[in-house]
């Protein structure tokens, strides 16, 4: 399944900083960001418009694939107070590889701009990403996407059943044999 991902440059009211970056939606793709696909299906985004608060950028081309293996990840995402979608996300200084001809001026005016690289929703492989150094930020998850990941979940988790450990003093002493 495809998708799109809504990116904020937000104002921040710093002396240090003027703006941060963050992932605000991230949207099923059918089609309908049309000035933004691309024939090679890579990552694209578009300028969608600035207001008071900051910048709304758009980017498209990022592509959800589930794995059995994973669904224990998928399980405690679904299981936290408010599941999430995990963006991961880095400042990238070569806007014309990421940008489509109609924002590139604009991007460009800025030493760098934030492209989310991937999407997840399993809280293992956000972790993963964390781990090895990555920005990931989360965005809630619809009941529409958390009702179809609870299906794959339910379809493919199965808990490890938990084994009992019994206590050193159960096991027997360690006592070497008698001449």
């Amino acid at each position: 399944m495809r998708f799109a991902v809504l990116m904020r440059k937000q104002s921040v009211d710093n002396p240090w900083v003027s703006f941060r970056w963050a992932p605000q939606e991230v949207m099923p793709d059918f089609g309908q960001f049309t000035n933004a696909v691309s024939a090679e299906n890579k990552i694209i985004g578009q300028f969608l418009g600035r207001d008071d608060q900051g910048e709304s950028w758009l980017f498209t081309g990022y592509e959800l694939n589930l794995f059995p293996d994973e669904a224990e990840g998928y399980y405690l995402n679904l299981s936290a107070v408010q599941p999430c979608w995990f963006v991961m996300w880095r400042l990238e200084e070569d806007v014309e590889r990421y940008v489509d001809t109609q924002s590139i001026e604009l991007a460009k005016s800025e030493a760098t701009i934030a492209v989310p690289h991937r999407i997840c929703v399993s809280y293992n492989e956000a972790a993963r990403l964390l781990d090895g150094g990555e920005s990931v930020d989360s965005v809630p998850l619809s009941a529409e996407h958390a009702s179809w990941l609870q299906e794959f979940v339910n379809d493919n988790y199965r808990p490890e059943p938990k084994k009992r450990h019994r206590p050193e003093s159960f096991k027997g002493a360690n006592r070497g044999t008698e001449d």
